[in-house]
């Protein structure tokens, strides 16, 4: 039988206590990473749709020699606009959110996404949003990177609008910015936000030198919200500054029926635009709710953005929500008319309006 010895007991209580340090540690940096992990969150959405004319073309028309003569039409307004069959994007978005610090990257792929961030290039051409923040305490929050517009009603990603197509004022209005923002909460109801940006959607870095400066002012409280934001400065060299003031705001008027309101005002040199739309919806079911957007856009005398100088638009666009746990099927019509004949018919004959039909279904995770 082996003798134990002095030596050989040191070792043994030497390789215990190791390996009980060991466990401890392990354990702490179990407890570390399932800490982290479980501030991190994964979320996105996939959107797909059908869309038709019911008065103009709905196809590429050619003449005898195959030279096009009429297109797919569309309202001039951003996303869902492709005839037939199509595809609208997929969206994830990953997030870190710390007791002082967190991280958002939200990456797009698809039409939709490319439409949303067209400025970038090639490499950055999926990022739809990416910063970082600092909570320097409970009443301040800094953000640096890139990030979605604070003006106006509607989004980018569907899952945040009731529409599927898109109004005409979101549309002209910013996409996204980069810069720094700080925002304020100056109590449970009142709120600010001060930014410095490159210029409006020059989201992947700043190629020209100029800066732009934004403002928010905000109330909220169970009812609904309330923003007034402004954006400030140039946009491009040489040219004079652009001003736009918005007013976005939505109130629960009963526990089945919502009222969202958005204003805005977009000038450079007398050339922009202004308008107003009313987003009436009503709950009409526990998985069936049915929305109107009515919107006003007239473009200023100097120039416009969209169909021309001192041209007036009114579109009107009903559209149904029926949900399906997680899976959102949205039948839309849509009517668009303009002062101007910027359409043209089946008969390749222009026209002032242009109704429409699409099929959406929109999946959040």
């Amino acid at each position: 039988m082996k003798q134990i010895t002095f030596t050989n007991i040191r070792i043994i209580l030497f390789i215990t206590g190791f390996g009980l340090i060991n466990n401890t540690l392990t354990a702490q940096e179990t407890e570390d990473v399932e800490g982290v992990l479980s501030n991190i969150s994964i979320s996105g959405s996939v959107d797909s749709y059908f869309r038709t004319n019911f008065n103009g073309l709905n196809k590429f028309e050619t003449d005898s020699d195959g030279e096009i003569i009429g297109s797919p039409q569309a309202p001039a307004s951003s996303f869902a606009n492709d005839p037939g069959f199509a595809i609208g994007m997929a969206n994830i978005i990953l997030g870190y959110e710390g007791e002082k610090v967190g991280f958002v990257a939200d990456l797009v792929f698809g039409p939709r996404g490319e439409d949303a961030v067209f400025l970038s290039g090639p490499s950055t051409n999926i990022i739809n949003q990416l910063y970082g923040y600092y909570m320097v305490s409970d009443k301040v929050k800094l953000t640096l990177g890139n990030f979605n517009t604070f003006l106006g009603y509607e989004v980018i990603s569907p899952v945040g609008n009731f529409n599927y197509s898109t109004s005409y004022m979101f549309s002209y209005g910013p996409f996204s910015h980069t810069g720094l923002k700080a925002d304020f909460a100056f109590n449970d109801n009142w709120s600010g936000m001060l930014a410095i940006m490159n210029p409006t959607d020059w989201t992947e870095f700043n190629p020209i030198g100029l800066y732009s400066f934004g403002g928010q002012l905000g109330y909220s409280n169970d009812s609904g919200s309330a923003y007034l934001n402004l954006i400030y400065g140039e946009q491009a060299p040489d040219s004079e500054e652009t001003f736009q003031i918005d007013l976005t705001t939505g109130w629960d008027i009963t526990s089945a029926f919502y009222l969202g309101l958005n204003t805005t005002y977009n000038t450079t040199a007398g050339s922009g635009f202004y308008g107003a739309a009313l987003y009436p919806q009503i709950k009409a079911a526990e998985n069936f709710a049915l929305g109107l957007r009515a919107e006003y856009f007239k473009e200023l005398e100097d120039g416009g953005p969209v169909y021309g100088a001192d041209v007036s638009t009114v579109n009107f666009t009903l559209t149904g929500n029926y949900s399906v746990g997680n899976l959102s099927i949205k039948p839309e019509l849509r009517l668009d008319n303009v002062s101007e004949n910027v359409f043209i018919d089946k008969d390749l004959a222009p026209i002032d309006n242009l109704s429409s039909f699409i099929l959406a279904v929109v999946y959040a995770f």
